[in-house]
């Protein structure tokens, strides 16, 4: 079988896997687990995030705590927690995606944290205080002031994170999950004669994604870099 023949006959099998006759994989499934495991980790992360710049230290260090130990810990290792220790507490069993999903929200929402950490700490020093002076409380000052800034700058960093997610859901293969490059290794195993074809492939279409998306995080950033910065009253609601 030559490389033309292997691509005609397996890249639908590529992109979705066996759907619609069985279960979504391959690269739609792969997209499908590292946009939702980017959405869901992004409260928890904003509330870790705000937690570790709280003011109260029995808020700061439990949270600073909780992000540093899973900012430490492998991904594999977080794949694996969910996959054999959580179904022994809970009695219930997770399948591959799930699995796979909860890992990434965990790991996810823990260098999100850092990124809203970063992002509330990147901005003027006198932002709170100044909302605080006009009446608003901590919360109110947070929710109306900083958080609408540092989110806007957060953006090319949010991008980053999701190029780390889609090159993080290949360790869902350890499990069986049935992602691009699970896929792009069962399609090795039925030519058997094409690997170095196959994997080029399977290497160029996560440097076409990772590679675009870095792009459009560059544009995001030069983009709100020349914008200039409102006035803080501008920005207060009445």
């Amino acid at each position: 079988m030559t490389y033309l023949e292997m691509v005609d006959t397996y890249w639908l099998y590529f992109l979705v896997g066996r759907y619609p006759q069985g279960p979504l994989g391959g690269l739609a499934l792969t997209l499908v687990l590292a946009s939702l495991g980017l959405l869901l980790a992004l409260p928890l992360g904003l509330l870790l995030g705000l937690g570790r710049i709280s003011p109260w230290r029995w808020i700061r260090w439990p949270v600073s705590a909780l992000v540093f130990v899973v900012r430490g810990t492998p991904l594999l290792m977080v794949v694996f927690w969910a996959y054999f220790f959580l179904p022994s507490i809970t009695g219930v069993k997770t399948d591959q995606f799930a699995t796979m999903l909860i890992a990434l929200v965990v790991f996810d929402a823990a260098y999100l944290a850092e990124i809203v950490r970063a992002g509330i700490q990147g901005l003027p020093k006198g932002q709170i205080e100044a909302a605080r002076s006009l009446g608003l409380s901590y919360f109110s000052a947070m929710r109306r002031v900083v958080l609408p800034q540092a989110l806007r700058h957060m953006l090319p960093s949010l991008v980053n994170q999701f190029v780390s997610s889609i090159k993080e859901t290949s360790l869902g293969y350890i499990i069986g999950l049935a992602e691009v490059s699970f896929i792009a290794t069962q399609i090795n195993t039925l030519v058997f004669t094409l690997p170095t074809q196959i994997y080029l492939t399977l290497g160029l279409t996560y440097f076409v994604l990772c590679f675009g998306l870095s792009r459009l995080a560059y544009w995001l950033e030069r983009r709100l870099s020349r914008r200039a910065p409102q006035p803080l009253t501008a920005r207060i609601p009445a």
